[in-house]
Parts: structure tokens; sequence; C-alpha cells
């Protein structure tokens, strides 16, 4: 019996509770509190017409809205808040409240306050939502029963009644989630860090800072799993409380995942095994090999090498990240929506032997794009803009033609929509060409989310 949630449900009940922002995550967490009996008030900027499926979806409960512009202003009185991950923790009413003794909290600090089953979690700048999803397959395909949440896409809070100890939780946590937390995982792993979210985060120190709570609430029976290639994580070895375990790709380490030749293996210091040779896995990329490493770290003590092999050679990747959409009259699309940081954009452009044509650029997270150049001269044959990061993007290609007379040839083709961009690419394409939307930047400037702006591009990939 879990005391803990038998507790939180007696203290919770009557309270009266604020929950700021009406999205994906807490629609499931206001249904949640409100069978608790909790007197709850739904905070959200955006108005009654635009919110109106979701507060139809709350009809014949007793269910109070601050909406609009000013909703904040009534943010008083309230014992608990739960603040949406994207919101700065401390906004000048959130700080208010807390002088005022108002418990300022989020779903993912509650779960795990409460989750009485092994955590997985897994954070970074790039590679997040591969690698958890490969842990995820490879504790499922060993047999264990398995929980998947967190920043891709599912909130776990209305079904911890269902969790059971034996169980496992595999998370994808953001910054933004991991900024004020207390608690964390039993094994974590971070895949790389590089600039990211700096339209929110005041400074990369503070977005650093951040992910490392995935380890600093750890204790010396937890797994810390870090990349030994990227010289940020690399230092978190200094102040790493549990157990510290590397992945690399590109250097030679004594102990934990990493390459012999071309050859996946893994080695305790004493023990090398090989895993698999990369050529077997299915989904293509170096950057997926990394994926892999690090999964592998993370899952060696509870899943055998015949297990990770299986996922290895079945597993097609997942949606938006460099998906095959179709191919017609010899042209392969690839949707790699998931791409919004230049980083990202590299590590996609990098899966190909060939040159390709990249539809790129959308919102600005205020984070640099001269790293990109030397990707645009080498891999790209025909470059097609979009949205408010495309002149950085071009810049970026301009510097480095500059500065090495390379890619003076590769058209730009700047377009206002993406229908556009897709027809324009299409156009400047032959057979056995590649066209990869790979935007190397957020989506907000024209969509909701990244996944709203992959499947627009596959509805019109497949309208072609």
């Amino acid at each position: 019996m879990n005391k803990k949630l038998i507790d939180f449900k007696e203290n919770i009940k009557g309270k009266k509770v604020a929950v700021l922002g009406i999205g994906i995550s807490h629609i499931p967490l206001i249904k949640y509190l409100y069978k608790l009996g909790v007197d709850i008030t739904a905070f959200d900027k955006s108005d009654e017409n635009k919110l109106k499926n979701v507060i139809d979806e709350f009809k014949g409960m007793n269910i109070k809205y601050s909406l609009g512009e000013d909703y904040l202003k009534n943010l008083k009185g309230f014992d608990i808040i739960f603040k949406t991950p994207g919101m700065r923790f401390d906004l000048p009413e959130l700080e208010e409240a807390r002088r005022n003794g108002t418990q300022v909290t989020s779903e993912m600090e509650v779960f795990f306050e409460l989750c009485p089953a092994q955590i997985f979690a897994v954070t970074g700048s790039d590679g997040k939502t591969t690698t958890t999803t490969l842990i995820y397959k490879m504790l499922v395909e060993q047999g264990y029963n398995c929980w998947l949440g967190g920043n891709i896409g599912t909130p776990l809070l209305d079904r911890i009644d269902e969790i059971k100890e034996t169980d496992k939780v595999v998370l994808e946590l953001s910054s933004f989630q991991l900024h004020t937390m207390k608690q964390s995982p039993q094994v974590a792993v971070v895949t790389n860090l590089a600039p990211n979210h700096l339209d929110v985060h005041k400074s990369m120190d503070e977005y650093v800072e951040a992910k490392k709570n995935i380890y600093l609430h750890q204790t010396d029976k937890d797994k810390l799993v870090i990349n030994f290639d990227n010289d940020i994580t690399r230092d978190f070895i200094n102040d790493a409380k549990g157990k510290v375990v590397y992945f690399s790709r590109v250097n030679k380490i004594d102990s934990g995942a990493k390459m012999n030749g071309n050859i996946l293996v893994y080695s305790d210091g004493k023990e090398e095994k090989e895993i698999i040779n990369a050529d077997d896995i299915v989904i293509p990329g170096v950057h997926n090999i990394e994926n892999y490493l690090a999964a592998i770290a993370a899952v060696i003590d509870y899943v055998e090498i015949d297990t990770i092999r299986k996922v290895a050679t079945t597993f097609k990747g997942v949606e938006h990240r460099i998906e095959l959409v179709r191919e017609l009259n010899g042209v392969k699309f690839y949707n790699d929506s998931i791409a919004s940081s230049p980083s990202r954009t590299i590590a996609g452009l990098n899966s190909f032997k060939q040159k390709v044509i990249l539809i790129a650029g959308g919102y600005d997270k205020k984070i640099p794009y001269d790293v990109m150049g030397e990707v645009l001269v080498n891999k790209v044959k025909c470059l097609v803009l979009i949205g408010q990061t495309a002149p950085k993007i071009e810049q970026a290609l301009m510097k480095e033609i500059e500065r090495t007379g390379k890619g003076k040839d590769i058209p730009i083709i700047h377009c206002d929509t993406l229908k556009e961009a897709v027809e324009k690419a299409y156009e400047s394409s032959k057979s056995g060409d590649i066209i990869i939307m790979s935007p190397a930047s957020a989506s907000f400037d024209m969509f909701k989310n990244f996944e709203e702006r992959g499947k627009q591009f596959k509805d019109i990939v497949n309208s072609l």
C-alpha cells in the first residue's frame, strides 16, 4: 500500500488549488484533483474561445477559471499552486504566493514524491525522446511492467494509483520540468548539453543548473549516465552523488558503453561485452549510436544483451525524428520536425551520406546559428528557409562560404509558408534526391508544437 499516496489524498482534500496552464499535462491533472475533492481554479493566458474544447471537457465539474492576458491577477488565497513547466518559477506573482505561505509545485514534482516504482529519467539538449523510448522498449522487451511519460507527452500523476513498486517508470524531462525539482530518479541519463531554450532561461548557466537537478538529489545507491564526449556533461562527475557511468562514441574510456571499431560494447572495468554492430541498428545516424550507448549504460543491470539486440534490429524510430514520409518519383522526403536546435539539425544532416535539400527555420529561441555553417556547406545542395530564424541560418551559410570559398552554388529559397517550402523543395529536386525538413528552430511562430509542424509537413508531402 502506497502510504505517501494515501497521505497526499487526505491532505489535499478540500484545499484551494490553482492550476496554471490548461495544456496537455494539466487536463488529466485537473480531472484527477477534482476526483480527490479539491477546490480548483484553472488559469490560462488564452481566452475562453481558444479554450472552448478544453472547457467543454470539464463540463459538469465545478471548476472556476481565470483566463486572458491578466490571468495571474487572481492568483491569491490558494493553498497549492501547480505551475506549468514552461512558466518561470520566479514570476512576481509566484514569489508573492510563496511569501504568503502557498506551496508552489508541479505535476512532475508531486509525481516524484508519490511514485513507488524505480524511475529512469533522461534529459539533455538532443536525443532525449529517442533515448527515453529505447530505455522503455528494452525494459518492456525484458518483461517489466513499464510506464512511459514526462516531456514525451504523457503525464502520469493521474495514473499513480495503478503504479506498483515492482514496475519501472521511464521519463523524459526538460530543463523546465527539472528547474525546481527537489528529487532525482534512481537512474539518471544526460545525453548531451548545448545552448537551448535561452528565450526562457536567463543564461546558459541557468539552463545547465536546471539540468543538473536530474542527479543532484540522488543517493549513493543511484546511477548517473553521462556523455563523456560532451565538454559540459563530462564534468558532472564532480558533484555526482551516485555511481557514474560514462558513454562515449569517439573517446577511449576504460569502462561504460563505448565503441570498439564498429561494435557497441559495454565494459564494467573488468569484462567487456559485445552488444551489437552499428550497421545492424535500424535507425540511421551517428547520433542514434550515441542514443543507443546512453540507453545501454542505463539498462545494462536490468536487461539481457539479446534484448538490447532485438530492440536495435527492429525499432524503426520515433515519429518526427528523421522519419521517412514517402518516396515520390525517386525523391525521398524525411520529417525531422523534432530538430528544434542547430545541434539537432547538424546531427540529422550528418545521418546521410549524400547532400540533401534542406527545409529549415522557425521560431527564434535566441540561440546562436553560426555553428551550422560548416554542415550547410558540406551537406546541403539547396536551402529552403521559412520563419523567424531564416536570416540567421542564411547568415551562417554565407559566413562559411566567405570563410572557405565552398558552397557558392547552393541556391537559397525564402518561403512564407511550410506548404510553399515543400513545393519549392520538390520543384528543385530530381530522382535520387533527399528532401528533409529539419528546422533547427522551435515551431511556435507558425505551429502549436513540433508534432503539429511534423504532421502538417507529412500531410503536405502526402498530397503532392
